[in-house]
């Protein structure tokens, strides 16, 4: 049964018949190593997995039956590569965010769930709060011994709050998309509307005008049509496009301090305007024609 009529747009159509993932009593070698690829890719967020990053001696020890997949679960969300990936250098809440959501399969419900895990890691470190979401009763009731976690708020279940649909969407950018690779970069999600109690709708992860790829800039500066006809370059009226770009920099470049920029260009500079933009580091989430 489909998520919801709009699976397809939302990104969400992978998970209308798929079933959760366990490993059950006398497992065969080929199950073990499907359990491994989805601890990966749930806890990891669709990012790629050299050899050399494996982890090796866990993987091991689950394959002969010496821990649980919650015990490899725990093994991964505690490796170095776990913490270089989404520990290391991102803002606090947007770390939060990422354990529930890894871990719980669903995103915070409130601050004083983060404020909760941010007092737990400053006074007892990260192993401790990292501890605090695996051996909860949440984890157990839902996941258990031997199910590899999953993105339980795409369908409503005993004990979840229904704001916990709309933020999952906040974090979670289609089947595909990698928790690395989003516009949104290190900063949290969800901090602003936590802070306020508030729910914001579903956004659509699409690169279309109003979805997920347009993200006004919070100086609310960023120019959405050639006023007055006026075209930068001297361009040619009607042909002028709107360019939205994130996280621009490079050294000796300032850092672009806001959600996005963007660009008017005239078709005929197109090209080389977004050839300047890649040597920038920036990524470019919409091209749109400009209104006059």
């Amino acid at each position: 049964m489909a998520i919801t009529a709009a699976a397809s747009r939302l990104g969400t159509s992978a998970f209308d018949e798929a079933s959760p993932v366990e490993l059950r009593a006398n497992w065969t070698p080929e199950e073990s190593e499907a359990v491994i690829r989805a601890v990966y890719r749930q806890l990891l967020g669709n990012d790629y997995v050299m050899a050399s990053e494996r982890l090796v001696s866990a993987e091991s020890l689950l394959r002969n039956g010496y821990i649980t997949v919650r015990e490899f679960v725990r093994a991964v969300a505690k490796s170095d590569l776990y913490k270089t990936k989404f520990f290391q250098g991102n803002f606090q809440t947007r770390v939060i965010e990422l354990n529930f959501k890894h871990l719980l399969g669903r995103a915070p419900y409130d601050e004083s769930e983060v404020i909760f895990h941010l007092n737990l890691y400053q006074n007892q470190g990260y192993d401790a709060d990292i501890d605090s979401y695996i051996d909860s009763e949440e984890y157990q009731s839902n996941f258990g011994d031997n199910v590899v976690p999953y993105y339980r708020s795409f369908v409503y279940q005993a004990g979840q709050r229904s704001v916990g649909f709309t933020r999952i969407f906040q974090l979670y950018r289609g089947y595909a998309t990698s928790d690395r690779s989003q516009i949104g970069g290190k900063l949290s999600r969800l901090a602003g509307e936590l802070g306020s109690n508030r729910s914001t709708s579903v956004v659509d992860p699409a690169t279309v005008l109003n979805g997920w790829a347009y993200r006004p800039a919070k100086s609310g500066k960023a120019p959405s049509k050639a006023l007055g006809g006026s075209t930068p370059y001297g361009g040619t009226p009607g042909k002028i496009y709107r360019v939205e770009v994130a996280a621009m920099s490079l050294p000796r470049y300032p850092k672009v301090r806001r959600v996005n920029t963007a660009y008017l260009v005239p078709l005929e500079k197109l090209n080389s305007k977004l050839q300047q933009i890649n040597k920038m580091g920036g990524r470019v989430t919409s091209v749109t024609p400009a209104s006059l």
